[in-house]
């Protein structure tokens, strides 16, 4: 069953995303977030959105996983467009009352549109693809050179993938609530702006307390089977690098590379 966001849920197969080495993901997706922040050019992105689509393709998930990655972001994506449309000055193609949109906002907005895009469902692909435990493993080995000064990088580690993976089940969590306050005859859908966000403060209480609750269950857990943190602890299966991962970070090198050559080196537009 889907859940309402794909961030944070892992979706169990055997493709070569699936295999990969959970840190080979991580560096990846770091690596395209900058590369994202840096190309420039339709080209550059139609290339970077060819990549994502091509590494949904080999791990076999659906594409209306890239449509749940989205959901939550499309108020965040609107009010980008809206921005970066109405308030870029420039060349002004269209005007109504005193609101203008310039070619340089339409340039703007498709841009930061397209960056957002491909960040979250790049994002989304990763934990995808990756279980909790491979993915704490992942982060604990690249954090590891931070306990030379002190850094807690197991901990750390442990609290990321936590928040990761209980963002679906609060999420659920939420739906729920909201049904169930929607049966009392509560109204989350009509009104003004602050009419209905004054209807969700009886949704906050309710979240929080099963929240803490959740918490508290998972410490409890954690401490009836003797956990005590990173220090001492050995792995049932020991993280190494294969040739699928050296494949992968040249196919990832030449692509982002391409773009970075089109931003510095290659033909400029």
């Amino acid at each position: 069953m889907l859940r309402t966001v794909a961030i944070g849920q892992y979706v169990v197969g055997n493709s070569l995303l699936h295999r990969l080495d959970p840190r080979s993901k991580i560096l990846a997706v770091l690596f395209l977030m900058v590369t994202l922040f840096v190309a420039k050019g339709w080209l550059a992105y139609l290339v970077l959105a060819g990549l994502v689509v091509l590494a949904y393709l080999l791990a076999g998930i659906s594409p209306r996983y890239m449509w749940r990655a989205l959901r939550p972001v499309l108020f965040i994506l609107f009010f980008t467009v809206t921005i970066n449309l109405l308030w870029t000055r420039g060349e002004v193609v269209w005007r109504f009352w005193r609101l203008a949109v310039t070619r340089e906002g339409l340039h703007m907005a498709a841009t930061m549109s397209t960056r957002l895009i491909l960040l979250v469902t790049s994002a989304a692909l990763l934990t995808l693809t990756t279980s909790p435990i491979a993915l704490t493993d992942g982060l604990e080995h690249l954090l590891a050179p931070g306990k030379r000064i002190g850094i807690p990088s197991h901990e750390l580690a442990l609290m990321l993938t936590i928040a990761l993976r209980f963002i679906p089940t609060l999420v659920d969590e939420a739906d729920k609530i909201m049904k169930a306050q929607m049966a009392r005859g509560a109204d989350f859908a009509h009104g003004g702006l602050v009419q209905r966000a004054r209807s969700l403060l009886p949704l906050l209480v309710p979240l929080f307390v099963s929240s803490f609750r959740r918490a508290d269950e998972l410490a409890t857990a954690m401490e009836a089977r003797c956990y005590r943190g990173g220090e001492g602890r050995t792995r049932l299966r020991e993280l190494r690098y294969s040739v699928l991962d050296a494949a992968a970070g040249v196919v990832l090198a030449a692509v982002c590379g391409s773009v970075l050559w089109m931003r510095f080196g290659g033909p400029r537009g």
